[in-house]
């Protein structure tokens, strides 16, 4: 028998199943299905997500001009339409209008009355939400965004664990403190302040116990004077996520069960300003003609405050940092796995003290070879300039470097290298690299795609001194991978 063409075989699957379906779609056009058939008319009842979004609403000048709100039509329909719904993530995003304030705050309680888990506000100017009680007993993630400001007295939410601030116009730090106060069993807290008209405010105190991960990105060029300290007191926290230009000290409390950090510290003036060139190489690490006083912000407490984690992440501007805004370096007694990224722009000058201060390190990652090359890249880089040293002294510092070598008495077990171009820099890197950590087992290399010339960047790295060992080969569809193994106790040149 022939199968009927113009069988609808969607609309005979179960009310539930085409709820969750329209659930993935936005509002509008999950909304428009209800015109289909008779079967679709009521389907919108089933959909667990709603998600309002003004800037898909195209006004018509005549309805800009005589005031008619389509968008506000809209939402007070679709949410008496789903009065008795079962909605569990409510999202709103719209541009404010005048004298619609309780407009707004009634679409807020009236989704919160459908026990929701997700609550996602957003607006793209400022709006001020005044809510003398802000609660619920199931919410579990809360997002406030750009001007979506809600000014509260009393907050309660027992059961939120998720709360992200993402850029919160005239967020002020009573509210902020509310709203932290009122969450008990928060987990989750991440910190956007990106506002060009706002100095920092809420990325300054971080005080909770309960927080397990913190996501802290701060992008104010324009407020240095703002940028004096950062204080977090979170007893409870794994895992540290900070972006920030760097500031002039930083407090950091009861951090012992902290594990995992990831750093973007970026200076507020280029390292060329302060950093010597490679006309004027005197030896690493001298600072005597350095002015400590022109370079803002001090990481010291911050690095010692993180020294117990086990997994460190370093940005390209991480690494200048750690460089000219660190007094002394900490010894990482448990770091086993370090990874950093490098820059063209960025040197690797504190590399070599780093690796130092890692004597258990078992993992190094490493995005990118290609890295500013300086007189101060130290034993850890192969491409220190040496047209400018005298022979004698040339003959003496590589005796030194055979000696004291941080690659030799590194404890390294495993090297992993992405984004791998097999320039003649990268490669004499790689040598430098397999050539001197002696206790190397396992190497990965991620290969940059390029179709006609793998098998010859394979085969460079496949060529260098002393790798017997047999290499496993693979591929994905943006880097290809391959491992050099069981690599113990190798006496590589």
């Amino acid at each position: 028998m022939a199968m009927d063409s113009s069988r609808d075989s969607i609309s005979d699957l179960p009310d539930e199943i085409l709820g969750k379906i329209l659930s993935l779609l936005p509002t509008k056009v999950a909304a428009s299905t209800s015109v289909l058939s008779k079967r679709w008319k009521n389907l919108l009842s089933f959909v667990d997500t709603l998600s309002f979004d003004e800037s898909v609403v195209v006004y018509s000048y005549e309805e800009e001009t005589s005031g008619l709100h389509r968008f506000s039509d809209f939402v007070d329909k679709a949410l008496a339409l789903l009065s008795n719904s079962h909605i569990k993530k409510f999202s709103l995003c719209h541009s404010p209008r005048r004298d619609c304030e309780e407009t707004y705050q009634r679409w807020i309680w009236t989704a919160m009355e459908y026990s929701l888990l997700e609550l996602y506000l957003h607006s793209d100017r400022m709006i001020d939400i005044e809510i003398e009680l802000f609660t619920s007993k199931t919410l579990v993630k809360l997002t406030l965004s750009d001007g979506y400001c809600v000014e509260v007295k009393n907050v309660f939410f027992p059961a939120l664990k998720s709360l992200s601030l993402l850029s919160v116009l005239g967020l002020d730090y009573p509210n902020y403190c509310r709203l932290l106060d009122g969450c008990p069993v928060l987990e989750d807290l991440v910190i956007h302040e990106t506002d060009d008209w706002s100095p920092p405010g809420c990325s300054a105190v971080v005080d909770n116990p309960s927080i397990k991960r913190l996501v802290v990105f701060v992008n104010l060029p324009g407020y240095i004077e703002h940028h004096d300290l950062i204080y977090v007191e979170a007893p409870s926290l794994v895992y540290l996520d900070y972006s920030s230009y760097v500031l002039e000290d930083y407090e950091f409390v009861d951090l012992n069960s902290l594990v995992e950090v990831r750093l973007s510290l970026r200076l507020w003036d280029s390292p060329y300003k302060y950093d010597y060139s490679d006309d004027d190489y005197h030896g690493y690490y001298d600072d005597d003609e350095r002015k400590e006083a022109d370079i803002f912000g001090d990481v010291t407490n911050l690095v010692v405050s993180i020294s117990h984690i086990t997994t460190l992440h370093l940005s390209p501007d991480s690494l200048e940092a750690f460089r000219f805004c660190c007094k002394s370096m900490p010894v990482f007694n448990n770091l086993l796995n370090l990874s950093i990224e490098s820059s063209k722009d960025k040197g690797w000058q504190v590399m070599p003290l780093l690796l130092k201060s890692c004597p258990n390190l078992h993992t190094l990652v490493i995005k990118g070879l290609v890295h500013r090359v300086t007189n101060r890249c130290g034993d850890v880089c192969s491409c220190i300039p040496k047209k400018h040293k005298k022979k004698k002294r040339k003959i003496a510092m590589n005796k030194k470097e055979e000696e004291l070598c941080c690659l030799s008495t590194c404890q390294v077990k495993v090297l992993e290298i992405s984004e791998y171009g097999g320039s003649f820099q990268e490669l004499k890197q790689m040598r430098h690299f397999l050539g001197k950590l002696k206790c190397l087992e396992t190497v990965k290399v991620g290969i940059v795609a390029d179709t006609n010339n793998n098998e010859f960047l394979e085969a460079n790295l496949l060529s260098i001194p002393r790798l017997s060992s047999p290499i496993h080969l693979t591929f994905s569809f943006l880097v290809c991978f391959f491992t050099l193994i069981n690599m113990v106790n190798m006496n590589m040149v």
